[in-house]
């Protein structure tokens, strides 16, 4: 706990003065927040500060006047911030009987996490949105205050959901409280949530309160000299103003080189305690190793190590704990000289006995802890215990807790394989979590020339996981190289490892793409297909489709594509997770967008059900991508929009989210997508500067720059890429033609037309009819240009719709039709307008206005959900489609209350008051 809990940091308070001194402005902040609970306006605050500047007694000030809120406390304690969940579960319990109301996931998530039921490990993200719906239905019943003190001591699974929970709180009568201490909370953990920097009082305030707190005038000067010495660190003045003389503080303060004001305090403490019986200093010694503060527990230690009953009797008299239910310091650094101001073997001797004393109480978890911090050396004994408690962390989907207690086992752990084999168990933990500072760090101690080949194998994994999360360059030009390796480590000992590593050799190419390095496609190919016979299953199918799609000729290829699709399309949530991004490579290959953006969407879903953020995310990231083919900038921007709130709730910088292909659709600069595309290059990621410069290839023909765009498409389709080239050819195509080259693309329509004859879905005839279209005479053209429309029509591909009707247009018009042209050209208009294609859309116009038409300004502008925020649409579009407000918070990571919130706004900006209105009014795309 922070210093100075008392109301006005301990000290009496004038008729006439604020609550407490200095701290109106924060305290005005807290009351908004409280007030805005009652109405229905949930929100946060994380209180931060250095010690003693006060945090806790904000804190409890604010408690003390939340007047018509149920207050919930759990504050942290070191003791048990490996054991996840801890804080959660006992801040969840007063709202237990809630818990039968929510979703059937998250409250199953909920009891596993809590360690009442057993079960798959839940992510901790649909942990978190479990918390959100039960605190926001607890909010129905009453408004709720969270408030949590000493938050860097939570566990990290805790604290991870009570980040995610400040992030989401918006339209319930919750509100959530925590301070910390500035100096030992990890920023990253608490991403996002808003924050009070909480300083020191300013000089005129930290002088009164000296002065209120001295026995003795201080000398107006001295004072001024102490505040600014003390940083109006207020602990610090009531101390000094309390322990000193008035003589003792002007030499204190007169000193050439002051201490800063913790090691002040600390050494302060630290004499105070020594001035204690000896019985006594071993009792706080007992209450600081406990740390949970638990009076019962404390008790019993101190009895069974032969401590009186009145052994802290001096300490309670001299002000530096209160013994009450729970025993608290005076601030964390009397805990700290508590603890460490005693000699090691006692404090051993300490932990043995509070170790002893858990087991007794079936706290297996705790007493493994407190059997760690009691053992000199390394001791493998106490190793395994260790394990075993991070075995059941994990059990309960507390992957960094686990990640720490392993690290533990393997400090007490011999040298040796066993040693290094639980650094990686404990890397591959704190991967699993996003701890991927942590993970660096256990896997660079493990020696990788003492583990097994599986281990190695596994390890080659981890690597290649760190290195695209960090973007490491090295690491990701040669990822799908260090894969194959690992593949080759698991092969002959576990089938499954080899085979999951073997797709990821592939979907990690794809990042890399022409840039990779260490590997070919045809090597990749060849090993794919003889992962392929290890074991069936299906990631043997998975593999085969792979192997025939790198190796094969297409039309050998197809079927074995397509056993591979249907193996998606029937699989279930679990299979989807595993396998959905190796199915864009096949349904793109075989020019199946239909199929393509269900899996994707199917995917989505799953994720956001089983409250894998990771994947929705990446998942997501590719419909951005995708809609750019199938339903053209505006839909992609709705999955970007939805990529940032996203990342947003799990605490990401979400500004930094960039789609460059996007960028250069919606008209951005092209020298802006260019630099983006060479820094993505820089960074390992070829598939992000193939897309950019595909992008700005097609802005290029759009504003009828062929010749530029020809020569950008030409070096990339001569690095056939399978499906990322079959992509560019159509583009190839157009950009010859029209720019004069019409004899130098005849093989890249030829190539079209083998894939239309072979694959035959609806978009790949479309676009094969369309290129022949484009090389034909005008004698043999039209009927081409109208079997495109006809085949796009039935696709769902809307950009190129709108391009097979702008091109027909233009023919038509050179052949001075220009009534029929005039049609094709306001229906090429329509479809460009509506997938917000500006540069296509004014091609279209211009060519219009050439047949005599006056185009209106309004025709060519964006669809009519300007108005709508990311997440306004996002949440109007499911409602619009039937779904319910349980089901839309699922989905999207926020409580129903917070769905009704923004639906009551939709309605309101777009004039309708149902949901059929809504689904009548909202554009298709």
């Amino acid at each position: 706990m922070d210093g100075g809990a008392a109301h006005g940091y301990g000290v009496p308070i004038a008729v006439d003065s604020p609550p407490i001194l200095g701290r109106a402005p924060e305290l005005e902040r807290l009351g908004a927040l409280l007030g805005g609970a009652r109405n229905g306006r949930g929100g946060a605050l994380l209180i931060r500060g250095e010690p003693g500047i006060g945090k806790s007694t904000i804190l409890e000030e604010a408690v003390r006047t939340a007047h018509g809120l149920r207050v919930v406390r759990a504050d942290g304690f070191e003791a048990e911030s490996a054991m996840p969940y801890a804080a959660l579960q006992r801040l969840g319990t007063p709202f237990a009987r809630h818990v039968g109301d929510l979703p059937p996931r998250q409250s199953a998530a909920l009891r596993i996490a809590a360690g009442l039921d057993r079960g798959d490990p839940p992510d901790r993200y649909l942990v978190g949105l479990g918390m959100l719906s039960l605190v926001a239905a607890a909010g129905e019943v009453e408004p709720v205050a969270l408030v949590v003190d000493d938050a860097h001591h939570l566990d990290a699974e805790s604290l991870e959901v009570l980040a995610f929970l400040a992030r989401r709180l918006q339209a319930e009568r919750v509100v959530l409280l925590l301070a910390a201490r500035a100096d030992v909370l990890d920023p990253a953990a608490v991403a996002g949530v808003a924050t009070l920097e909480l300083g020191g009082l300013e000089p005129i305030d930290a002088v009164r309160l000296l002065n209120r707190s001295s026995d003795e005038p201080i000398d107006p000067y001295l004072a001024m000299r102490i505040a600014e010495e003390t940083g109006g660190n207020p602990l610090a003045l009531l101390d000094l103003a309390h322990d000193f003389t008035a003589d003792e503080l002007t030499a204190s303060s007169l000193a050439e080189s002051p201490s800063p004001i913790g090691h002040r305090l600390e050494a302060h403490y630290l004499d105070r305690l020594r001035e204690l019986p000896s019985r006594t200093r071993t009792w706080l010694l007992v209450a600081a190793a406990e740390s949970t503060g638990d009076a019962g527990v404390i008790d019993a230690a101190a009895r069974g190590m032969g401590l009186p009953a009145d052994a802290a009797s001096p300490a309670e008299r001299a002000g530096l704990v209160a013994v009450r239910d729970t025993i608290t310091f005076r601030h964390p650094l009397v805990r700290i000289a508590a603890y460490h101001g005693m000699p090691t073997a006692d404090r051993r001797r300490v932990h043995e006995a509070l170790g002893e004393l858990m087991l007794e109480r079936g706290r297996h978890d705790l007493a493994a802890w407190h059997a760690a911090e009691a053992t000199p050396g390394p001791d493998p004994a106490v190793a395994e215990r260790m394990e075993r408690a991070a075995d059941v962390a994990g059990e309960r989907g507390g992957m960094v807790s686990r990640a720490r207690l392993l690290a533990r086992a393997a400090e007490l752990t011999p040298p040796g394989a066993a040693r290094d084999a639980r650094l990686l168990s404990a890397a591959e933990a704190a991967a699993g979590a996003g701890a991927v500072q942590l993970a660096g760090e256990l896997l660079a101690s493990a020696d990788p020339s003492r583990l097994d080949p599986v281990g190695r194998g596994r390890a080659l994994m981890l690597g290649v996981g760190l290195a695209l999360f960090v973007a490491d360059a090295e690491g990701i030009l040669t990822a799908s190289a260090t894969s194959l390796r690992a593949a080759e480590l698991f092969h002959g000992i576990v089938p499954e490892l080899e085979q999951r590593a073997l797709i990821g050799a592939f979907e990690v190419l794809l990042t890399a793409e022409w840039a990779a390095r260490d590997v070919t496609l045809p090597e990749l190919g060849r090993r794919l297909s003889e992962g392929a016979l290890v074991a069936d299953g299906p990631r043997a199918v998975a593999l085969r489709a792979l192997g025939a799609h790198i190796l094969l000729p297409y039309d050998e290829a197809v079927p074995i594509m397509r056993e591979a699709v249907d193996m998606l399309v029937s699989a279930d949530d679990a299979d989807l997770l595993e396998f959905g991004n190796f199915g864009v490579a096949l349904t793109m290959g075989l020019w199946d967008e239909r199929t393509c953006v269900e899996l994707l969407e199917r995917t989505a879903a799953a994720a956001g059900r089983a409250g894998a953020l990771r994947v929705l995310d990446t998942t997501l990231w590719l419909l951005s991508l995708l809609e750019l083919l199938h339903g053209g900038p505006f839909a992609s921007g709705r999955y970007i929009a939805q990529v940032r709130e996203l990342r947003h709730a799990m605490g990401y910088d979400a500004e930094q989210v960039v789609n460059a292909s996007y960028l250069a659709w919606s008209g951005a600069p092209a020298e802006v997508v260019e630099a983006i595309a060479e820094q993505s290059l820089a960074l390992g990621f070829g598939g992000v500067w193939t897309l950019a410069m595909t992008g700005l290839g097609i802005r290029e023909i759009a504003d009828g720059r062929y010749r530029d765009a020809f020569h950008r498409f030409e070096p990339m389709i001569a690095r056939d890429f399978l499906q990322v080239t079959y992509q560019q050819l159509p583009e190839y195509v157009e950009a010859g033609v029209r720019s004069g080259h019409p004899d130098r693309v005849h093989d890249a329509a030829a190539r079209l037309r083998f894939f239309a004859a072979e694959s035959g879905t609806p978009w790949i005839r479309g676009v094969a009819e369309r290129c022949t279209a484009l090389l034909s005479d005008d004698a043999d053209a039209e009927p081409h240009y109208v079997a495109s429309i006809e085949h796009l029509t039935l696709a769902t591909v809307r950009a190129d719709l709108g391009r097979a009707h702008l091109l027909y247009g233009e023919w038509l018009r050179r052949m001075k039709r220009r009534s029929e042209a005039r049609e094709q050209l306001r229906a090429a208009i329509a479809v460009f307008t509506q997938i917000e294609a500006p540069a296509f859309a004014a091609r279209a116009a211009r060519e219009l206005a050439a047949t005599g038409e006056h185009v209106l300004r309004h025709e060519v502008g964006a669809p009519e959900v300007d108005a709508l925020t990311p997440q306004e649409d996002a949440v109007a579009r499911m409602a619009a489609q039937g779904h319910t407000n349980a089901e839309i918070g699922g989905t999207l990571f926020i409580s129903a209350n917070t769905v009704d919130y923004h639906l009551r706004k939709v309605f309101r900006k777009l004039g309708v008051t149902s949901r059929k209105q809504l689904a009548e009014r909202l554009p298709t795309v």
